[in-house]
This record gives C-alpha cells, sequence and structure tokens, in this order.
C-alpha cells in the first residue's frame, strides 16, 4: 500500500526526540498511543535502537502504521495493537518504562482524554513517565492565534473534539494518580507535558 505521509511529523520529531532522550537513557520499553500514520514509530525506533518500540491505534490505521514498519527493517518497532483509549479491556495487560503520545489529545474528546488518563497508570510502574505532546489552553486562553484557528477547524469536523485546557488535564491526571512534572515549550505553539505516578505518602 502507499504509506500516508504527516508532514508535521517530519516537522516535530527532532524536538521531540531531544525531549525523549531525557528519558530513554535507562528505559527499554515504549508504548506509543495513537501511532497514526506510524512515522513517529518508525523514526524514534531508528533513534532509539535500545528500545522496544510497541506502536498502537485504532484498527483502521494498522494498515498504515505497519506498512511504515515493514519498510524501516527495524526488529525493535512492534506491529500495531489494537488500542481504543475508551476500552478498558483494550489496554496492555503490562508495564512500561515509557509511554508517549503524540497530537492526540485534541483530536479525543473529552471524555475520552479522560478514559486515557483513567486506564494509562495501569501500563506504568512507579518509574515510568508518560509524555504528552501537543497544543493546550492556559488560564482559559489560547497560546497563539494559529492555535485558536486550528481549534475552530477541529470542532468543525467533530465537535467533540478541540484543545484542552491543561488545566482540566492536571486535574484528570491527579484524579488518576499521575503528577505533572514538567511542561516542556516545544516549537509552533506547542507543548510536552511529562507526568509521573504520584509517590505515596509514608505517615510518620
Amino acid at each position: 500500500m502507499n504509506k500516508p505521509y504527516a508532514e508535521s511529523c517530519d516537522q516535530n520529531r527532532e524536538p521531540i526526540q531531544r525531549q525523549l532522550e531525557r528519558y530513554c537513557a535507562t528505559a527499554k520499553s515504549v508504548l506509543e498511543i495513537g501511532s497514526g500514520t506510524g512515522q513517529h514509530a518508525v523514526f524514534f525506533g531508528q533513534c532509539f535502537p535500545h528500545l522496544i518500540w510497541q506502536s498502537s491505534d485504532l484498527p483502521e490505521n494498522h494498515a498504515a502504521i505497519q506498512a511504515w514498519i515493514n519498510d524501516c527493517g527495524l526488529d525493535n518497532v512492534l506491529a500495531p495493537l489494537s488500542l481504543d483509549v475508551k476500552q478498558a479491556d483494550q489496554w496492555p495487560d503490562r508495564n512500561y518504562d515509557l509511554v508517549f503520545t503524540a497530537n492526540s489529545l485534541h483530536i479525543m474528546s473529552e471524555q475520552s482524554v479522560a478514559e486515557f488518563l483513567r486506564h494509562v497508570p495501569g501500563c506504568m510502574h512507579d518509574e515510568s513517565v508518560l509524555l504528552v505532546y501537543g497544543p493546550f489552553n492556559y488560564d482559559g486562553r489560547y497560546t497563539s492565534e494559529s492555535n485558536r484557528r486550528f481549534d475552530q477547524w477541529l470542532k468543525q469536523r467533530d465537535p467533540a473534539s478541540g484543545i484542552k485546557h491543561f488545566e482540566w488535564i492536571d486535574e484528570q491526571a491527579r484524579l488518576s494518580g499521575l503528577v505533572c512534572v514538567d511542561d516542556v515549550a516545544m516549537p509552533a505553539n506547542n507543548r510536552i507535558l511529562v507526568f509521573r505516578k504520584l509517590k505515596p505518602v509514608n505517615p510518620d
């Protein structure tokens, strides 16, 4: 099949790579949620050959992802899992050192994002890291005019989608036992949010 191509993946992959490098030195396994075209999986699999990169997405995107994997010739990028974040029984029954998702939360409904944040800790051990890349709103406002236009386009296509508010994401994450430990400015008015599991408080 002809492989799908997203120009944005080529534009953002190096900046994302530099952030992944901060967490990949000791990691061995990655779960990518919403692998999309498969371009990120292949590129990062090449950049980090010591990682086992597990792709995942809805079944209708698997053929495209597999086409990129087949052409890359890498044995550390695995065939996509079927994963609908709203379906509890589809989440992998194992822990990964790093969980990564890019340009996905603004495609999802708020309910889907809440379910994503509710289920993702089940794939993380105490030292795992979750990295979320994409645009976010802060203090109830867009961070740029281009993000405002993008949000309008998203909602015209699907009224349930749209750029999410950081404060709401942070609240949902805390309800699921996650804490945002870093918020990194990225090119093109995007961010990378970094989450870890909340450490239990030892009673005195």
